[in-house]
């Protein structure tokens, strides 16, 4: 594939750059997109990084680095640049966490994914990707991100976006405290942070309607003690016990999820053991929810930091229908 003449953007050769990165962002902002064999490059690119890393991936924070996690974004692109604007962009001593559901309902997935991997590929250690329910063939073909890809590149897009979608980690381990993971816990009580580090994620690209992956992208919290049904027709809830017994089985301080939205951004529940953070302030345009991030330095002390939806486009929502996160 040759990229035309007529081309106005930066070029990109066989690595990516802040220049390309930079310039990527100004496009995307004026409502450009990229070649589509530089979206080809990079989504490449990132499935190889990804694939190559374990189910749950393992980080520390070191002495005068930091580390940000942040919950669902959705397609909200501006609300992203937002986070950077407070926060800073990624840089080879403040790595990033995003915790899922980076595509589908926001009217930006595209962009957002683009921007995501090719910080992953410049920096593969600032920044980290946990798979979302919403980074599934069948979650992206009825809430957005299938069409949008179509209408802005192509159907072959989309096809590598969902190989790589299906190469991405599953959880994150921080500092051998905070267990990151879109969804939530677990069916069974025996289950350990080795039973995650063991499963092969390439041998399922789909999560399915049972088994540790669909748990891990798909159930919630709840406040009654046990499990129960879950409201969404897949997964399960658990309760404060089911948390607290994972929490002290594995030696964890806590867990942190994303999945649903939270009208100040964040919340901790579960006595402490179970935190929700949603980075997609106004939720499709639709939710007066606030956005949120959580920072953690050396010490891993959590320090959450609250912000509202900045403008965009008036272009509307890929889906409406938000009663699934």
């Amino acid at each position: 594939m040759v990229v035309d003449e007529k081309y106005d953007g930066v070029r990109l050769e066989k690595e990516m750059t802040q220049e390309f990165i930079d310039d990527m962002i100004e496009r995307f902002k004026n409502g450009k997109k990229i070649h589509r064999k530089y979206a080809f490059q990079i989504i490449k690119a990132v499935k190889d990084l990804v694939y190559a890393e374990p189910t749950m991936v393992e980080v520390g924070v070191k002495e005068g680095t930091r580390l940000t996690v942040c919950g669902d974004t959705h397609g909200q692109f501006f609300d992203l640049l937002e986070i950077f604007r407070l926060n800073g962009y990624p840089s080879d001593t403040h790595a990033y966490l995003f915790n899922g559901d980076f595509v589908d309902r926001g009217s930006w997935s595209t962009e957002i994914a683009l921007l995501l991997y090719a910080y992953k590929w410049l920096r593969p250690n600032g920044i980290f990707l946990n798979r979302g329910n919403h980074e599934t063939d069948d979650m992206n073909k009825v809430y957005g991100f299938e069409g949008e890809c179509k209408a802005k590149y192509n159907e072959t897009v989309f096809k590598v976006f969902s190989e790589s979608f299906s190469a991405l980690p599953l959880a994150t381990l921080i500092g051998n405290k905070y267990l990151v993971l879109h969804g939530g816990l677990f069916s069974d009580d025996n289950t350990t942070l080795d039973d995650i580090r063991k499963l092969n994620r390439h041998n399922q690209r789909q999560p399915g309607q049972q088994g540790l992956m669909m748990e891990m992208l798909w159930t919630d919290p709840q406040t009654a003690p046990g499990r129960g049904p879950s409201k969404r027709g897949v997964g399960l809830q658990f309760g404060p016990d089911v948390t607290k017994r994972f929490c002290e089985k594995n030696g964890l301080e806590a867990i942190i999820r994303s999945h649903e939205v939270r009208m100040e951004g964040y919340e901790v529940e579960h006595d402490g053991r179970c935190i929700t953070v949603f980075s997609a302030p106004k939720y499709c345009d639709t939710t007066e929810n606030k956005g949120a991030f959580i920072k953690i330095g050396p010490e891993l002390k959590l320090e959450y930091q609250v912000f509202e939806a900045v403008p965009h486009p008036d272009i509307k929502p890929m889906v409406s229908d938000i009663s699934l996160s």
